[in-house]
């Protein structure tokens, strides 16, 4: 099998660069990266069983646009402003700022949010964004390694006895397949048009 890697989707879009230009290209993205980031953690959906941001699917994107390494450089460069203090996630400031807030119950979900973006830009440089099927199947497996972080975090936290699946898990079920499930095609969509720019 080919261990060699396919153009990123940002890469088809805006070009592929070298040297400076590239380096900036990177920066530049990964900025809009953050940003983006930070937009949908404050952007609340009305969902049921309960509100959702849509963080998940700007995370899926990133790793799918960009492709695992500048993913994994977005998401770590997002959480350490937060780790800094900067409002970034969601119910900051008003649930707290900075390593407290990561130390809280959410930081086992922050946490997979690298993971997932890296697994997402991983598989989708080797791959391709040909099979929305299998692009949603890899997107849903970073999606349970978040949530399995974010789990047993919590179990860590708050101890075993708790109904930390019923915090934790299951009423955000519904909520994260719609997100797999759109992330799946607009990058299937995106990476049909890249292919015809």
């Amino acid at each position: 099998m080919s261990t060699s890697t396919a153009p990123t989707l940002a890469t088809r879009l805006l070009g592929n660069r070298e040297g400076t230009a590239a380096i900036t290209q990177n920066v530049l993205l990964a900025i809009v990266g953050v940003a983006a980031l930070w937009l949908s953690a404050k952007i609340k959906v009305p969902f049921y069983p309960v509100d959702m941001t849509m963080q998940g699917l700007v995370v899926l994107l990133i790793g799918a646009s960009y492709g695992w390494r500048l993913a994994g450089a977005t998401v770590a460069l997002y959480l350490a402003q937060g780790a800094m203090g900067m409002p970034v996630f969601t119910g900051t400031p008003e649930k707290g700022i900075g390593i407290a807030y990561m130390m809280g119950p959410t930081g086992g979900y922050l946490l997979g949010f690298l993971i997932m973006a890296m697994m997402t830009g991983w598989f989708v440089e080797r791959f391709g964004t040909r099979n929305v099927f299998a692009v949603g199947a890899v997107m849903l497996a970073g999606d349970a390694v978040m949530f399995a972080l974010g789990i047993v975090w919590l179990g860590i936290l708050f101890g075993w006895d708790k109904p930390i699946l019923e915090w934790g898990l299951y009423p955000f079920i519904l909520g994260d397949l719609t997100k797999v499930a759109l992330a799946a095609a607009m990058t299937a969509g995106i990476g049909r048009f890249a292919k015809q720019a």
